[in-house]
This record gives C-alpha cells, structure tokens and sequence, in this order.
C-alpha cells in the first residue's frame, strides 16, 4: 500500500494515511476513461435547442405565383426552406442525449483518475475539514495554506453545505462529497483535495467492485 501525508487546514504535517492500491495504485485506462468522460457531457447537455420545420412556420397555403409562363423558378410555398423565413430543413429538434455505462466500467475510470492524481502528486488529503457557517475568506486561508493556487476540487465525506457556500464565490474551486465523485470533475481538477474520511468511504465503496 502507498502511504500520503495527511495535512491539517493550516498545512501541516499531522500524520500518513496508507492508501489501497486497489484504489490509488492502478494503471491509466484511457480508453474508459475517456468514454465514461464522454458520456458525462453528453448527460449534461439539455438537448432543448429546437427549429420550425415548412409545417410549423407560419405562411405558405396559395402558390405564390402560376408554375409556368413567369420566368421565375417553380415554387409551391412561401413555407419552403429555400425561402427568407421559410421553414428549417433538417434541423436541430428537442433530444435526449443522455445514455449510460456499466457501473464495472464507470468505477474503473474512477479509479484510474484517482491513481493519476496520487501519481502526479496532486492529492492533497486532509485529517478533517469543517465549518461552523459559510465563509469565503476561511475557506481562502485554507486554500492558501495548503499552497493551492489552481483549480481545485474539494472532496468531503458528507455533503456540507457550509463547505459548499463557503467555496462558491471562489473561481476555479468546486466541491463534492464521497457519494458523487465522478470522473470528470476529478480529471479537470489541478488539485484533488480529500478529508481522510472520505477517502475511507470511496475506498469501501470502490474496493467492492
């Protein structure tokens, strides 16, 4: 098993943690990684981009003019998507673009992100991490103190709602909790910031599988 240092909130050394190498110690897998990164977008994409087609668009009904004997091309309605303000020919209509993937494959990409941040030294893992009430300037001490200056993600064991407040207003930092984790959040993140207590519960949850 490897071993991480653990930090208080003040940056400082309190401890080492041993990590499970079923977790924190497997090989890049790029190729699910990557489809599971896909699906992720295409879940968040809320398909409501719409056009009119020649029947929906208002107009159209007479023949604007007789099929021969003008000069001008043949036409039978002002509704045609040749036409200014004609209808859209083959446009974009509501669509679900959501789909899933095995949950095998889904925690084999989270895995892989996982390893890569422990690898790259961008896992920073703190004894514990809470907050009496929101508060922007607490949460930049923090963040400062543990020399982050890039985007980072917050991982907390629970879903904390003062953790969450107290990081909104700050550009480049998200936060999630155990529960949620997901691949691409991790993926984008410069820093992966973890309590000890969340670790321990993806470690159960992901050592299942």
């Amino acid at each position: 098993m490897a071993k991480a240092t653990v930090l208080n909130i003040e940056g400082e050394r309190v401890g080492e943690l041993e990590l499970s190498d079923a977790i924190f110690g497997q090989e890049f897998n790029e190729a699910t990684v990557h489809n599971v990164v896909l699906m992720q977008l295409a879940n968040k994409r809320q398909g409501t981009s719409s056009t009119k087609t020649r029947a929906e668009v208002s107009g159209g009904g007479k023949k604007p003019w007789r099929q021969k004997g003008t000069g001008r091309a043949r036409v039978g309605s002002s509704r045609n998507p040749v036409w200014r303000s004609g209808g859209i020919a083959f446009g974009p209509k509501p669509r679900d673009y959501s789909y899933t993937m095995p949950k095998k494959a889904r925690r084999v990409a989270l895995r892989s992100v996982l390893s890569a941040k422990l690898a790259a030294d961008s896992l920073i893992i703190l004894d514990g991490l809470t907050m009496d009430q929101p508060k922007t300037k607490e949460m930049i001490r923090i963040l400062e103190n543990l020399k982050v200056d890039s985007r980072a993600l917050v991982v907390t064991a629970q879903s904390d709602m003062n953790i969450v407040r107290s990081a909104n207003n700050i550009p480049k930092v998200d936060t999630s909790y155990a529960g949620s984790l997901n691949v691409y959040e991790v993926l984008v993140a410069d820093k992966l910031i973890m309590t000890q207590d969340a670790i321990k519960m993806i470690e159960e949850v992901l050592g299942d599988a």
